[in-house]
């Protein structure tokens, strides 16, 4: 596959102070078929999202609940495997304005069989925005960051909120694209984000990295993200709450599509003045 000539797209940029973007997560191929899911991309990135994890599906994921792990199922059910996301990601993204992706991927699943080389390189090939690995062991951290910097690749770290210091600082050293900061353990949507106890680690991890931070696990509505914004969060990322909606709309046969672009306007809802939300 050559590589598509996208220019660098940042991550999370231009809001205004305490105003977080918004990144969303999807597996790719749910809802499906691919031209339901390609204009799904599209439609997200019209609304104003910032960025999409989109996860190249995998089976029994111990971090995802069920709502996120039904939609696995789903995609992996509809052939969503790595050479189809690569082939849609390929597709759609020249035609995105204003959204970066984050393609995620899980070690033992995806990246392990290939090698991090191979499918890093795929990756950005493909029109990958940022790369994030699931469930890397650490031994295999550095060869998935320096392979990503020999092609130019930004990747983007994890870490938790309680994590040890080492950890913290590994995670913001090493961001190249941003650094996501795992609310609580658990698993996705298991419990609500709770914002006013994430300013400490956040205030820590700012002075560690110029990286754009992104917060997720339990981020439900437009509150949690204003409320993100306030305690220090660039972005909030949203999972379960969205999946859930798109999951219940293509059950009652209704459109996936409208019903993103109506998730993603409660999302962007200003808290402070609900009658000035924000605008793409």
């Amino acid at each position: 596959m050559a590589e598509l000539a996208l220019e660098p797209r940042p991550f999370f940029t231009g809001r205004g102070p305490h105003d977080p973007g918004l990144a969303v997560f999807l597996n790719a191929g749910d809802p499906g078929p691919p031209e339901v899911f390609a204009a799904l991309l599209l439609a997200l990135d019209d609304a104003g999202v910032d960025c999409v994890e989109l996860a190249v599906p995998f089976p029994d994921s111990v971090t995802d609940g069920p709502v996120i792990r039904r939609s696995a199922r789903r995609a992996l059910d509809n052939g969503a495997d790595l050479a189809a996301t690569l082939r849609l990601l390929a597709q759609v993204r020249p035609r995105m304005r204003h959204t970066a992706v984050a393609l995620l991927a899980d070690w033992r699943h995806t990246v392990a069989p290939l090698g991090p080389p191979e499918f890093l390189l795929r990756a950005r090939d493909s029109g990958a925005d940022a790369v994030l690995v699931h469930g890397a062991p650490p031994r295999a951290r550095p060869r998935c960051l320096e392979a990503a910097d020999r092609i130019g690749q930004p990747m983007v770290t994890t870490c938790y909120a309680r994590s040890e210091p080492a950890v913290l600082e590994e995670a913001a050293r090493t961001a190249s694209a941003y650094l996501y900061l795992v609310a609580h353990y658990g698993r996705t949507g298991a419990a609500a984000v709770q914002p006013a106890s994430l300013g400490p680690v956040l205030t820590r991890l700012r002075k560690l990295t110029d990286a754009p931070l992104a917060v997720g696990f339990g981020v439900r509505g437009a509150a949690d993200i204003a409320a993100l914004g306030r305690q220090g969060a660039d972005a909030a990322v949203v999972g379960t709450a969205l999946v859930a909606r798109l999951e219940q709309a293509v059950l009652a046969g209704e459109d996936p599509v409208v019903e993103a672009r109506a998730c993603v306007a409660d999302l962007l809802i200003s808290t402070s003045d609900t009658s000035n939300g924000r605008k793409p």
